[in-house]
């Protein structure tokens, strides 16, 4: 099976800068039947977060100072759950937030994480930002010549995993003569012991290929980093989505990402925090790993760490460390 591969022609480009803010917060992350049949869990976990973010924003102003930019932002998956109505579950869900005192600056589609509207003057008209891909294609796996050549195992391009370390060995496919032990799987720059993960990016169906959600939430990273470009321009532009109107009944009918708050800071920033219930623990470790094996765009790292260092903030080199999470108890 044969898909397209991408490549960012950054050199003829112009790479157009984001505002950032300091900080992201994602405030939470539920499934839509807990928001529509459950709605007291979600408003509970809402109140519980309202202390956190405040004490985030101000640990943000102790390092940044008074004029510390924070925005929060919550993510729908309308990519695994496409069946539920956004006109039946983001009414339920920012009412939740309301009550419980939280604001809630942007909030984006996860179908985003996999392709976006294309922003007007850059391509043809109807055409779809290949975001998932355009990630894909920057992933650097470990080489394992060994697997490679003996055909043991096929490379990430086409098997869709993806790992932190060298997979174990079981059996050999040489002379039986001349077995090879077994070989446990071993982390790249492990300390004593290993933590080995195996993270899968995807599966192919017939003509179709289905991201995970592990891939679709480094995506979700890299979105709110500011770190992605298609030809130059930003791959989502923040829509303000006005309190009195109303949700549509298909999610392709709002934008990729809603500005909800019209005095909201940028929703891209420096950093981002995750604050997610404990479930998402193996979820968000596999992010990492992800984002580890991610080779930025060298212009728009340029750029992005430009304009940090303009701001006197260090921006890492390492895309993965600039990433919090706080996993929290309850759901």
């Amino acid at each position: 099976m044969n898909f397209p591969t991408y490549r960012e022609a950054s050199e003829d480009s112009i790479i157009a800068p984001l505002p950032m803010a300091h900080l992201s917060i994602e405030i939470g992350h539920f499934r839509h039947e807990e928001i529509l049949y459950d709605t007291d869990l979600v408003r509970a976990q809402f109140r519980r977060a309202v202390p956190l973010v405040a004490a985030f924003i101000e640990s943000a102003r102790i390092e940044f100072g008074p004029d510390t930019r924070v925005s929060t932002c919550y993510l729908t998956d309308d990519y695994f759950q496409p069946r539920f109505e956004p006109a039946h579950v983001l009414g339920r869900l920012l009412s939740a937030a309301a009550d419980a005192g939280l604001t809630i600056d942007y909030l984006a589609r996860e179908s985003a994480c996999y392709q976006a509207p294309v922003l007007a003057g850059r391509v043809a008209v109807g055409a779809a930002v290949p975001v998932a891909e355009m990630v894909a294609a920057r992933l650097i796996a470990q080489p394992e010549e060994e697997e490679i050549a003996n055909g043991r195992r096929p490379p990430t391009t086409e098997s869709g995993w993806l790992c932190n370390g060298r997979r174990e060995q079981n059996g050999s496919s040489r002379p039986a003569m001349h077995p090879q032990p077994y070989r446990p799987p071993q982390e790249y720059g492990r300390g004593e012991h290993s933590i080995f993960l195996d993270v899968e990016l995807w599966h192919d169906r017939d003509t179709a290929r289905r991201w995970s959600c592990q891939f679709l939430a480094a995506v979700w990273q890299l979105l709110r980093l500011g770190m992605l470009r298609y030809h130059g321009a930003p791959v989502v532009d923040p829509q303000l989505w006005p309190a009195d109107r109303d949700w549509p009944d298909h999610w392709a009918a709002l934008p990729p990402v809603m500005r909800l708050n019209p005095d909201a800071a940028p929703f891209t920033a420096y950093r981002t925090l995750s604050m997610l219930p404990k479930r998402y623990l193996l979820i968000e470790s596999a992010v990492r790993v992800i984002l580890d094996h991610l080779a930025p765009d060298d212009d728009v790292a340029a750029l992005v760490a430009a304009q940090g260092s303009a701001e006197q903030v260090l921006v890492p080199a390492k895309v993965v460390e600039r990433v919090g999470h706080l996993l929290l108890d309850g759901t």
